[in-house]
Formats: structure tokens, C-alpha cells, sequence
């Protein structure tokens, strides 16, 4: 099944990615893939995508949960759209979305857990003998994708922003995130696009197909020619 391959494979890529991330960089240590503009950048957030933190233990604990709400939501939608037939492109956003919130929500879950702390200065062990830094749901989530494009400093004559660093893109955000992302892009682009451009072609044929429509056509026809 389609769905069960993406969330499987995107799901196993993110977590490899961040496990290893996590046990061979220190906070703050990175890499250059390409360039200055394409690289890999340890750091850890309380839960919220792109690298931002959220309202401490309280507001940590109450996303966790959001998000677990709302991926068993998605699972159950994903079997409604199941026995539908929906389309392709549906079951492939849905999949991305929902896998893309598992694997923050496995790293909220358990990484506290399963890995001594991460430090500037110290590199987390998978599975310490002391036991995890957090607690079950307090994990920290890992990122590491950075794509600073471009920087610059506003203008001194520009209100509020004048004189600021600016920097694009510069949200710090891992697998999951991207995965959220590109789903949602895909389900926008379904509903907008072609869910449009398949009711049109519906209504075409409805009217084609229909007889009544028709016998109407061919009954106003011959009240024109009587009305001649």
C-alpha cells in the first residue's frame, strides 16, 4: 500500500537522520553540504516545527498531546479516504502530513529517554547508563536542515525593522518538518488544481450523458421551429 511505504520510509530516514545527528554532533555543530547556504546544524526545540520553542514544560506537554490527537485524526481520515478510492495525491499528502507529526512526536515521546543530554560541549549516548536526561513526553525534538540563502541588514530608515539582521531561510527544521510541508503543499495543490479541474470534467460528462438534458435541448428545439 502506498500510504504504509511513505510513512514507513519517511519515518525511518528521520529518525536515522536525527539519532545520528544527535549521538555524533555536540549543540551548535554543524556542517557544510553545499557551500555556506546548504547545511547540517545541531540544534534541539521544545516540540515546535522549524527550530521554535512553545510556552515551556506546560506548553511543550499540551503540544505533544495536540499532535498526538491530531495524528490518530489523520490516520482515521486516511482510512475514510481508503475505502473511497481516493486519489493518489490525497493519500500521499495525508501520508506525508501524518508521518511528518509522528516523527516529532517520537522524538517528544521518548528522546528524553533513550539519550544522555546534548551540550556545546558534549555529544549525547544512545541508551546511557544513567538513563535519559528528560522524562516520557519531554523529550527534545532534533534539527539540523539550515539554508541561510541570504542575509542582510534592513535600511536605518525603515520603522521597526530598520537596522536588524535579516536572514533568509533561516528556521533550523529536520525531515519531519519538510515532510508536514510538502504535504501540505500537495493537498493544497490537489484541492485548488485538480479537484477543480475533476468536477469540471464530471459536470461535462453528467451533461453529456444525462438524457433528460437532451430531450429538453430537443423539445426547445422544435418549440422555436413551431414558434417560426
Amino acid at each position: 500500500m502506498i500510504c504504509a511505504a511513505i510513512i514507513a520510509a519517511v519515518l525511518i530516514a528521520d529518525q536515522w537522520l536525527k539519532i545520528w545527528i544527535k549521538t555524533h554532533f555536540a549543540i551548535g555543530d554543524g556542517i557544510h553540504l553545499i557551500g555556506d547556504w546548504c547545511q547540517l546544524f545541531f540544534i534541539e526545540n521544545e516540540g515546535m516545527a522549524f527550530g521554535f520553542s512553545f510556552g515551556g514544560d506546560f506548553g511543550k506537554l499540551m503540544l505533544t498531546l495536540i499532535r498526538i490527537v491530531a495524528s490518530a485524526f489523520i490516520v482515521y481520515f486516511i482510512v475514510r479516504q481508503l475505502k473511497k478510492d481516493a486519489r493518489y495525491m490525497v493519500l500521499i499528502s495525508l501520508s506525508l502530513i501524518l508521518v511528518g507529526a509522528v516523527g516529532n512526536i517520537v522524538d517528544s515521546c521518548f528522546y528524553g529517554l533513550i539519550f544522555s543530554e546534548s551540550t556545546h560541549t558534549e555529544v549525547a549516548t544512545l541508551f546511557p547508563d544513567g538513563g535519559g536526561y528528560g522524562r516520557f513526553l519531554y523529550g527534545r525534538v532534533v534539527d539540523m536542515f539550515y539554508f541561510p540563502i541570504a542575509e542582510w541588514v534592513w535600511p536605518g530608515w525603515l520603522p521597526v525593522l530598520g537596522g536588524r539582521h535579516a536572514e533568509f531561510f533561516g528556521a533550523i527544521f529536520n525531515l519531519a518538518d519538510a515532510s508536514i510541508c510538502v504535504g501540505v503543499a500537495l493537498l493544497l495543490i490537489d484541492q485548488l488544481l485538480l479537484h477543480k479541474e475533476s468536477s469540471q470534467e464530471e459536470a461535462e460528462e453528467t451533461e453529456n450523458n444525462d438524457p433528460n438534458l437532451a430531450e429538453n435541448a430537443t423539445d426547445n428545439a422544435s418549440d422555436q421551429i413551431g414558434q417560426s
